[in-house]
């Protein structure tokens, strides 16, 4: 608590220093959670927001193109929770194409797996950026996913789909790839 006081000290002379205000409504001062842009965030690390996954879990099979986008913009905001993300998306990224609006039995399993994914999320640590960071690379298919942790608990799932040019690389480059995507990220 010691810490946070002192923090929060350097924080406000700051501010009253570059005559900066903070709205009295929006500061929470002492708590152990905090609500931050649809995620919470404790010691703990990150978790997601319970009512959005709950809008998750109870949106049924999209009739359009716009409800389609609406569902997809929800997930993909959660997508560093949900290993493999852009693979398991790509059916469902697909009927956004021209002409493409069509449910198949991999799109409507994209669909529901997607749903059960995240409705299963596990609370990301905080990434410490003095400390090494792990990264578990795989490819497979139509894309590659990276499991970035450190001190061995997880700080986000990363994934990629390959373009055409990149599925005809073997397995090591497409590996390699990944690493690449995750660093410049």
């Amino acid at each position: 608590m010691e810490d946070h006081l002192v923090h929060l000290h350097k924080v406000l002379s700051t501010l009253r220093t570059h005559s900066l205000f903070a709205k009295k409504s929006k500061c929470y001062f002492g708590v152990t959670r905090v609500e931050y842009l649809g995620h919470f965030i404790s010691a703990e690390g990150v978790a997601t927001y319970p009512t959005k996954i709950a809008v998750v879990q109870q949106c049924p099979l999209p009739q359009s193109v716009k409800q389609l986008r609406g569902f997809l913009g929800l997930a993909g905001y959660y997508r560093i929770f949900v290993y493999n993300y852009r693979t398991i998306a790509r059916p469902l990224h697909d009927m956004l194409k021209k002409e493409g609006f069509k449910w198949t039995e991999e799109a409507k399993n994209a669909f529901q797996k997607l749903k059960t994914q995240l409705s299963n999320t596990l609370v990301l640590a905080l990434p410490n950026f003095s400390k090494e960071f792990i990264l578990e690379v795989d490819a497979f298919g139509q894309g590659v996913g990276v499991v970035l942790m450190q001190d061995q608990h997880l700080i986000a799932y990363i994934s990629r789909s390959y373009n055409s040019q990149q599925l005809a690389l073997s397995t090591y480059e497409k590996e390699l790839l990944g690493v690449v995507f995750v660093v410049q990220k």
